[in-house]
């Protein structure tokens, strides 16, 4: 019952922002096309729990750094943000992770990364995820380009479509923590999404694990 009313109080938010969008006075290209949910519907089903969850899940602070915001405490103001889409690089030994250089590049195409943004990290490879590709794997951005994104950008989360191990750096998943952001692991459809121009409203569910919860992700499309 809790998570209904979560996630119905979420779909209110997005249902007032549609009307919103849609006020007089709004010009076309301000409007919202059309959402996508990013939430995977494959389930998995954690250790200790009683009946499968979806493996779209929401890693909080408080699963870094004891004491920090758990994903039921994040304040409401950080679940609503503007999406960024960035590309990982393919090569011969394996995708490779976001650099400076590739944030460089990235705003140069696009323009300056909006201020307080989700970072959606979209895989190099066009098909769809397979067995091997469902291992936690390292975070996928450098960790001097992460700290560029979040203490130049504020960047208030990130999105990745496979499952993450943060324990790879330690000192990264620390400052992560410090500065408030979450990662959202097993997320859906990028291929859908633009690289800028979205609004993300990420809607964790409030559960007895301080660090880490089943999450919908919905994306506004322009």
């Amino acid at each position: 019952m809790r998570i209904r009313s979560f996630i119905i109080a979420y779909a209110l938010v997005l249902a007032i922002l549609l009307f919103a969008d849609r006020r007089p006075g709004s010009t076309q290209q301000d409007r919202y096309s059309h959402v996508v949910d990013l939430t995977d519907e494959q389930t998995v089903k954690p250790l200790h729990a009683t009946a499968p969850e979806s493996r779209t899940r929401i890693i909080a602070p408080a699963a870094l750094i004891p004491g920090t915001w758990a994903a039921g405490q994040i304040p409401p103001e950080r679940l609503v943000a503007p999406l960024v889409v960035m590309d990982l690089k393919a090569a011969p030994d394996g995708p490779q992770p976001i650099s400076l250089d590739d944030i460089a590049a990235w705003e140069s195409r696009h323009g300056m990364i909006p201020q307080g943004a989700v970072i959606a990290i979209r895989r190099a490879l066009p098909h769809p995820l397979s067995t091997n590709d469902l291992a936690a794997t390292p975070f996928p951005v450098a960790r001097d380009a992460a700290m560029f994104l979040v203490e130049a950008r504020y960047t208030i989360g990130f999105a990745l479509e496979t499952p993450v191990d943060l324990t790879f750096d330690r000192t990264l998943a620390r400052q992560l923590a410090l500065h408030g952001s979450y990662v959202v692991e097993g997320a859906a459809r990028f291929t859908s999404l633009p690289p800028t121009g979205s609004l993300v409203i990420v809607a964790p569910a409030k559960n007895k694990n301080p660090g880490e919860a089943p999450v919908r992700i919905l994306v506004m499309v322009r």
